[in-house]
């Protein structure tokens, strides 16, 4: 290659890096105004989101308290229900120790009931069912005795089946 056209070759490269260049810039322009313009902005909303970070703040802090007031809250009346349902068991075992008392009580009443009842049972069968038997068999007896001499004279066959009949 000739010397011209080394220098030609060259001049146009560096014509090309030079406009390379010159555009570079002009987008570094942009960026830098663009970027100015987003800084601004972003002072222009800095007010916005500081109120809005300390409103959140003092809603957060808020929430914490009412969660610890919640938590104190729900504590005393867990320990307030703790409290009764310990009553609640008292009274009930009272109740059940009563109970079961008065149940024996009744069952010892019950059973000296039953005892006389049975008593009763014994004395009027032995004052009353027995005689009545007893004066049955007399007068079975006498009833017998009566028809024999009413009858006059029996077959053997006869008396015994009777004397059978009356054991």
């Amino acid at each position: 290659m000739d010397q011209q056209t080394l220098l030609t070759v060259m001049t146009v490269f560096v014509i090309v890096a030079a406009i390379a260049l010159v555009i570079q810039m002009a987008m570094l322009i942009g960026i830098y105004r663009s970027s100015r313009s987003l800084g601004e902005n972003a002072q222009r909303l800095l007010p916005k989101v500081e109120a809005l970070v300390e409103s959140s703040r003092v809603a957060l802090d808020d929430s914490r308290r009412l969660i610890e007031e919640i938590g104190v809250k729900s504590t005393d009346i867990l320990d307030v229900a703790r409290k009764q349902l310990s009553r609640i068991d008292e009274v009930l075992e009272d109740a059940a120790a009563r109970a079961r008392v008065q149940l024996d009580h009744a069952e010892v009443v019950l059973d000296d009931a039953m005892n006389r009842a049975h008593e009763t049972v014994a004395m009027i069968h032995g004052g009353i069912v027995k005689p009545l038997r007893q004066i049955q068999g007399v007068a079975a007896g006498l009833r017998g005795a009566v028809d024999f001499l009413m009858r006059g004279r029996r077959d053997p066959a006869q008396a015994h089946a009777d004397e059978e009949m009356f054991i």
